[in-house]
């Protein structure tokens, strides 16, 4: 296959994934950014932040996207078409270490997501303006857009004057 002929095909098999410009992969960290489709956007954060892909491993997004009538205790099913289409852009835009387990398939479970936010004291995971870990609009502005760096951070609401003391620790 000569170069012009792989362009124009690269270009058609693009072209037919609707992809949502404003929503970029974490890109603060020296990654590429990597746009994310309309559906991946429209579907998941109908109910929490649109995960950057990254964020777990090719299994765990096989076994997320296999499982979606059980979502965490809610049906999130989609038609087959988008299953098959987002679960192989998932696939694609993985963390790439194959070989990390994440117990429950949970973000909030993944080594990293522990090691960041070690100091986080489980009453700060409580307030009414966090709610949960998975919240993290709570405290990464640019959480919605894929960006978790931590120049994007603000303090939730409720937080106590010893915990707002330990913030920047």
């Amino acid at each position: 296959m000569n170069f012009h002929t792989f362009l124009a095909r690269a270009a058609l098999a693009l072209s037919a994934l609707p992809l949502s410009p404003a929503v970029h992969a974490d890109d603060h960290e020296g990654r590429t950014a990597v746009a994310w489709p309309k559906a991946y956007v429209q579907e998941c954060a109908a109910c929490h932040v649109a995960y950057p892909p990254r964020m777990l491993p090719a299994a765990s997004w096989a076994r997320l996207m296999g499982g979606l009538d059980r979502h965490f205790g809610t049906d999130a099913s989609l038609d087959p078409q988008d299953v098959q289409r987002l679960g192989q852009w998932l696939q694609d835009n993985a963390g790439r270490d194959a070989r990390a387990t994440v117990p429950e398939d949970r973000i909030t479970r993944t080594a990293r997501f522990e090691h960041k936010h070690r100091h986080i004291e489980a009453a700060t995971w409580r307030l009414p303006s966090v709610r949960s870990a998975a919240n993290c609009m709570a405290c990464h502005s640019g959480a919605d857009q894929g960006r978790y760096s931590e120049h994007g951070l603000r303090m939730p609401e409720g937080l106590s004057a010893r915990q707002r003391a330990a913030w920047d620790d």
